[in-house]
């Protein structure tokens, strides 16, 4: 029968003196306390003597308990604890036999307890302390009592008494790690016990200890842990592990090996917090990293440093600037002969960084005045260097450089599951590293083996996945700006840009506003692209064209003869010209006011009924029972007069909903009733000032959704 651990206040007695017995009353006993050899507090009188009211007015010590026995001796009090101290007998009477032997049971393991305390406190021979270890960690594992306490108890002392040694060699921390193994398994680790295990790592990466008792230990923390700010040292750990098991010969292919087992051999992932956890981990090693390079760069306080309380900023020595390389050699000569007058570059060495610097205090007072300018410039902007200056010089250590590879692999390889992909991207947007990472050469080198992972983001299909290349608000650079054209993270000739363009205009982002950022920020790279035959550049370009996106005429200009330069763009221009052409006849005044297909009609037969004549005078179309979709919303944003559009029971989804609340701005009745449109394609309709009346019955709309449209 498994008992639950009686805790402070848990316990109403019936205290019983012997040999003179008597009742007292039943009172509320401070019994126990956690995990504090202090005192039991049975009654309010002493053992030795008794008042008139028969209460107790000392308690008992742990320590003042010789024995615990269950009364078993013929006519004895029922469901009575025989307490043996100096002096005497103290019995305590429960109200039934569950009672009785849950007391009886914890008042053992507190009494145990307290004496592993007091042993393990004073060691002086290391294999009896061994085997007391041994001996208190079966205690723990064939207890009756059911209490996360009961294991965790073991485990904290041992984690002081580890904290405490200092001296142990490594053969005495082995032997204690395998003896409380079997606790590990079902309880995380105290902080103490995995400074231990993190040292353990370092110093012997190779140990089998590593492989045979800290996997499932890892293992059950990537499963279970659900908050690392809460415990960052088991974080340590695991990031500690993971390193020693890149040390191993096989090195990445073990580690790979360990994250499938993680994910399991089937195509969804059993366990949700594996992937949060592991993504925590990375991001905090890589960051690690930085925080480390930039501490011994400026001489700041690490963060061991401000847990233990840091230096005053006077006490530390100045910071020296960095100097930028130049890329051009006579840039590079220019450099030379105008620092000569001034103190010669030092060489500034630590255990992470090799940094060439020089005390230039005209420099000084230039990052001074920047870091003072109220307008911060943004990750592309630093990203855009100058053609004088290029990355700084920064060498890290071999052993920082493995750090980086080593958890930058492990993020490539999460990408490769499918079922983790989207809640991957979802983790990584917005960019989750420092604005001024990607100046340095180590870290841009991180963000560059970083493509592959956006790579796999941009060739996934699923909207959830590819939507998080971009930013996260205005103003805030996401992947798909960080890999355009132009910065020092792009060195493919921008591929991987035109994947991303190409993913995006192939979902719902085929917009004015999509098309309009991109005519803003990145049109010289679009017409680059285009000119080199780039498909998806020339249709960018087409599209521009045709919803009258660039204003300005030397532009268009620009655009018209850069399409024409390929015969990919030729012929997508000529089509683009014949759409023209059909357009304008589409919108010459005229033709009928109202319009109403017939049932079960399809997106081609709108088209040719569209194509066949005029419409710019057509107010009320009527789409009703058609078996149309969304793909017809490039016919209906070319009619400019529509004011009134039924879709009732027809297949027009979110994207074409999209499409016409930016196009078709007249509109003022719109029915989509019995349309499979969502909350995303809906929430689009805000946009539609001009809208009057909207049927959304029996359609997918939610509750919060039908407010904001309110």
């Amino acid at each position: 029968m498994r008992y639950k651990l009686l805790q402070e206040g848990d316990i109403q007695v019936c205290v019983i003196r012997h040999p003179r017995t008597f009742l007292s009353k039943i009172l509320t006993s401070k019994f126990l306390r956690r995990w504090e050899p202090h005192h039991l507090t049975l009654a309010d009188n002493s053992v030795a003597s008794a008042t008139p009211t028969g209460y107790m007015e000392n308690s008992i010590s742990y320590s003042a308990i010789e024995d615990v026995q269950l009364l078993s001796w013929e006519n004895a009090p029922k469901y009575c604890l025989q307490l043996t101290i100096p002096g005497g007998t103290v019995l305590l009477q429960a109200a039934n036999s569950y009672l009785r032997d849950q007391w009886f049971h914890s008042l053992q393991w507190k009494k145990k307890i307290y004496k592993y305390k007091k042993v393990l406190s004073n060691p002086s021979r290391w294999e009896v302390v061994l085997k007391e270890i041994r001996t208190l960690v079966d205690m723990a594992l064939t207890s009756p009592l059911q209490d996360d306490s009961i294991h965790q108890a073991p485990l904290e002392i041992v984690s002081k008494l580890l904290s405490e040694n200092n001296n142990l060699t490594t053969q005495d921390h082995e032997s204690i790690i395998v003896a409380i193994a079997p606790l590990l398994e079902n309880n995380h680790p105290p902080p103490d016990l995995c400074e231990f295990f993190c040292k353990h790592c370092r110093e012997r990466p190779r140990s089998m200890v590593v492989i045979e008792v800290f996997t499932p230990v890892v293992q059950r923390i990537l499963k279970h842990n659900m908050d690392f700010g809460k415990c960052p040292r088991l974080r340590l750990f695991t990031q500690e592990y993971i390193l020693s098991l890149n040390e191993l010969n096989a090195g990445m292919e073990v580690v790979k090996k360990f994250i499938h087992s993680m994910h399991g051999p089937t195509g969804q992932c059993p366990h949700p917090r594996v992937l949060p956890n592991l993504v925590a981990v990375c991001l905090a090693a890589i960051y690690s990293c930085y925080e480390e390079f930039i501490n011994s760069r400026d001489n700041s306080p690490s963060l061991k440093e401000i847990r233990n309380g840091c230096q005053q900023q006077c006490d530390r020595k100045p910071n020296l600037p960095l100097r930028l390389l130049h890329t051009s050699p006579d840039l590079v000569s220019q450099e030379a002969t105008l620092t000569e007058s001034r103190l010669k570059p030092v060489i500034v060495t630590s255990n992470e960084i090799h940094v060439e610097v020089e005390r230039n205090n005209t420099a000084n007072q230039k990052m001074t005045a920047s870091v003072g300018n109220d307008s911060e410039p943004n990750l592309i902007d630093c990203l855009m260097v100058s053609p004088t200056c290029s990355t700084m010089s920064i060498e890290l250590s071999a052993q920082a450089d493995r750090i980086l590879g080593c958890y930058v692999e492990i993020l490539k390889m999460l990408s490769d599951y499918d079922d983790w992909r989207p809640a991957l991207a979802s983790l990584l947007q917005p960019i989750p590293f420092p604005k001024d990472t990607c100046l340095f050469l180590s870290f841009l080198l991180l963000f560059r083996e970083l493509k592959y992972v956006i790579q796999r983001f941009a060739e996934d299909p699923r909207q959830e996945v590819h939507s998080c290349l971009l930013s996260v608000r205005a103003g805030k650079d996401g992947w798909f700006q960080l890999y355009s054209p132009g910065g020092v993270a792009c060195d493919d000739d921008g591929e991987l840009f035109a994947s991303m363009v190409h993913i995006l205009m192939g979902s719902c982002y085929k917009t004015k506003k999509f098309l309009l950022s991109l005519a803003e920020n990145k049109l010289g790279p679009c017409m680059l692209l285009a000119l080199r035959g780039n498909q998806t550049m020339v249709e960018i370009l087409c599209l521009m064209l045709e919803y009258n996106i660039i204003d300005n005429n030397d532009t268009q200009l620009q655009i018209i003869s850069t399409l024409e330069s390929t015969d990919v763009g030729k012929r997508m221009y000529e089509q683009l010209c014949e759409r023209q052409r059909e357009l304008k006849e589409l919108q010459r005044k005229g033709g009928p006011t109202r319009l109403t297909l017939p049932s079960k009609s399809t997106d081609a037969d709108l088209a040719r009924l569209l194509s066949s004549g005029s419409f710019g005078n057509l107010e009320n179309l009527s789409l009703a029972f058609t078996n149309v979709t969304s793909a017809c919303a490039e016919h209906l944003i070319k009619l400019p007069s529509l004011k009134q559009l039924n879709l009732w029971s027809t297949q027009f989804g979110d994207a074409g909903l999209r499409l016409l609340s930016e196009h078709l701005t007249m509109l003022q009745v719109l029915n989509l009733c019995e349309t499979p449109v969502t909350d995303a394609g809906l929430l689009a309709l805000s946009s539609m000032k001009s809208l009057c009346s909207l049927n959304m019955n029996s359609t997918k709309l939610s509750a919060d959704t039908y407010e904001d449209l309110k």
